[in-house]
């Protein structure tokens, strides 16, 4: 990596984003994934659930066990993970595909109710993540390695984490949330100089916001 840009050069010889290492599957979510614009709820739901499974450890274990996740929650269907009982957790605990934190098991059940009660004030899930999309102000006017290292949560992130709370979500501390924001697309995080920067840019510039 190069330590002023944070750029590393893949083995097709384009500069990207460091944190990936050129490991391959690390590499095709940076590529086609991470930062890119989502108006899917189930998709939003199993974001920020992932985020919070991911706190205390590495977002590559998580994203390796992502089928199991998916696999083990009913595909994130936010109706039928809230409708989850102790029998549920119980199988959750035992299943050795996931993380089996029973604190955040739990917390997954109980946000789902929260998240659909939130799509029905809302219209979706999308239309109440996407109003908080930082303006041009509260962005840096350069992203850079300096910028991602000194802000892993922002004053975007804590207004949000204090909403969700406010409504009894869990596991979404502000740095969680940032972090579900640059996945999900609310901001564009890859460097300058990164080859998918301004191709993510473009997909939000024509992305419809919902709401």
């Amino acid at each position: 990596m190069d330590q002023t840009t944070g750029l590393i050069t893949g083995p097709d010889g384009v500069e990207r984003c460091f944190w990936h290492g050129n490991l391959p599957d690390y590499l095709h979510y940076h590529d086609h994934e991470w930062g890119r614009p989502v108006a899917n709820d189930t998709r939003l739901f199993e974001k920020i659930c992932l985020e919070g499974f991911q706190s205390g450890l590495s977002w590559l274990t998580i994203l390796r066990k992502r089928d199991n996740f998916r696999e083990a929650f009913a595909g994130f269907d936010i109706d039928r993970v809230a409708r989850f009982g102790d029998s549920d957790v119980e199988r959750l605990v035992g299943n050795a595909g996931i993380i089996r934190h029973r604190g955040k098991i739990v917390s997954t059940i109980n946000n789902a109710k929260r998240a659909r009660e939130m799509a029905d004030e809302a219209g979706s899930l999308a239309a109440w993540f996407w109003k908080f999309e930082p303006g041009p102000l509260e962005r840096p006017e350069v992203v850079d390695l300096a910028h991602l290292r000194a802000n892993p949560t922002t004053a975007v992130s804590v207004r949000i984490s204090k909403e969700l709370k406010k409504r009894g979500w869990s596991f979404v501390g502000p740095t969680t949330v940032y972090a579900f924001m640059q996945a999900m697309g609310l901001v564009n995080d890859h460097l300058e100089g990164c080859a998918c920067r301004a191709e993510v840019e473009a997909e939000r510039q024509r992305f419809k916001r919902p709401g």
